[in-house]
């Protein structure tokens, strides 16, 4: 089997979207910052044979628009889902969203928990606040977005890479190329600086604890992105959620422990 690959029109945005329909129970995967579907690399092939698939690269990232009109807000994106499920006609859906995906997840399920059946979130960020007044007024200066380049240029891919592997030997080349890929974008750029513009903080504990969804929490223990004590807060918080850990795992969890990953998704998704 393998996936659909096109392109749909949502909110009058082109996003980038792979596929699978059948009569199996559906669950769409958010990818986290400056990432794409190529995250679930290693889940997908997995997923396939268990569930009804759809993993979209979110607008500003991977092959979706960079659109410049396109407000980059966590509810936004979360209005945006909200309508893939609406046009790919789906109910009782199952949120898989890692690290910046994991919060954009939550937003999802506050936003429609009618439509969503179980969270798993995966190394999900977490209570982070809005950017400083003094930043977000910078965002506004003229050619500010070089300054961003030029910011995040100052690291090679595999230096992000080396920081998201607790493992080193995994990092392959085809992981250099893929990440390397939106570095090479002008307006990936301008995608940042509006994400940086716009982006609310996260949801707070007493925000938190409205959602009654049940959530699965995945953590690699040596997640130096997004700290394993974040999934501790985040599962005191939210009243319905489990976590799970795992020794000698960094923040890219799918492809350091994706037959792991998978059999929890599919035990938990399984579980009334």
């Amino acid at each position: 089997m393998s996936l659909n690959q096109t392109f749909i029109k949502v909110d009058h945005i082109n996003i980038y979207c792979e596929y699978s329909l059948n009569e199996k129970p559906p669950i769409f995967l958010i990818h986290g910052f400056a990432s794409s579907t190529y995250t679930f690399n290693r889940l997908l092939p997995l997923l396939e044979r268990n569930f009804s698939i759809i993993a979209i690269d979110l607008p500003g990232f991977g092959r979706s628009e960079k659109s410049k009109s396109f407000h980059y807000s966590f509810a936004n994106y979360a209005k945006l889902i909200g309508e893939c499920i609406n046009y790919f006609n789906l109910n009782k859906v199952t949120i898989v969203g890692h690290s910046m995906g994991g919060q954009i997840a939550l937003y999802v399920a506050k936003a429609i928990p009618e439509k969503i059946n179980k969270l798993i979130l995966l190394g999900s960020s977490g209570y982070l606040q809005k950017a400083k007044k003094s930043l977000i007024c910078c965002s506004y200066v003229p050619f500010f977005c070089h300054f961003v380049k030029w910011y995040v240029l100052k690291k090679d891919v595999k230096e992000y890479l080396h920081n998201v592997f607790y493992n080193k030997s995994l990092i392959t080349k085809q992981h250099i190329d893929e990440f390397a890929k939106p570095l090479a974008e002008k307006d990936f750029y301008s995608s940042l600086v509006r994400l940086l513009r716009y982006r609310e903080g996260d949801l707070t504990s007493e925000e938190l604890r409205e959602i009654n969804l049940p959530v699965l929490l995945i953590w690699g223990k040596e997640d130096r992105v997004v700290p394993v004590h974040v999934g501790n807060k985040l599962v005191e918080d939210l009243p319905n959620a489990t976590l799970v850990t795992y020794k000698e795992a960094g923040h890219l969890i799918t492809e350091e422990r994706p037959t792991e990953v998978f059999q929890q998704i599919l035990t938990y998704t399984s579980c009334k």
